[in-house]
């Protein structure tokens, strides 16, 4: 449904858009990814982001904090502004969603960060 519905909701699309969905979701994780890049480059944890011991410990905080404000937070405000009948409760702390969000969010956080790490070494 998240795909589907959820993803093209957030651009004013309603669903089922399976497509656009897809579209839009590979595009949040470059955004995501980025957003990375900028927060370790100009807030002086650079150097931890280089190593990669150092870089897990990064993406895992990145991932639960991408969560908290993106899922948690934006998420139903965004979808609720947009009219979005089945936006999910603020704060978005329903189970197990958000659970899931974390997970997904974490395990792409930690490859960005390793991938990141890696290529800066």
């Amino acid at each position: 449904m998240v795909i589907q519905m959820v993803i093209p909701a957030l651009h004013g699309i309603q669903g089922p858009a399976l497509g656009i969905g897809w579209a839009f979701h590979p595009f949040h994780g470059v955004v995501i990814a980025l957003g990375y890049v900028a927060i370790v480059e100009y807030s002086g944890l650079s150097p931890y982001a280089h190593r990669l011991g150092s870089s897990i410990g990064l993406g895992i905080g990145y991932g639960v904090l991408i969560t908290i404000v993106l899922a948690v937070i934006v998420m139903p405000l965004w979808l609720s502004t947009v009219g979005f009948p089945r936006a999910p409760p603020f704060p978005n702390l329903t189970v197990p969603g958000t659970i899931m969000s974390l997970v997904g969010h974490t395990v792409y956080s930690l490859l960005v960060a390793v991938v990141y790490a890696a290529l800066t070494r």
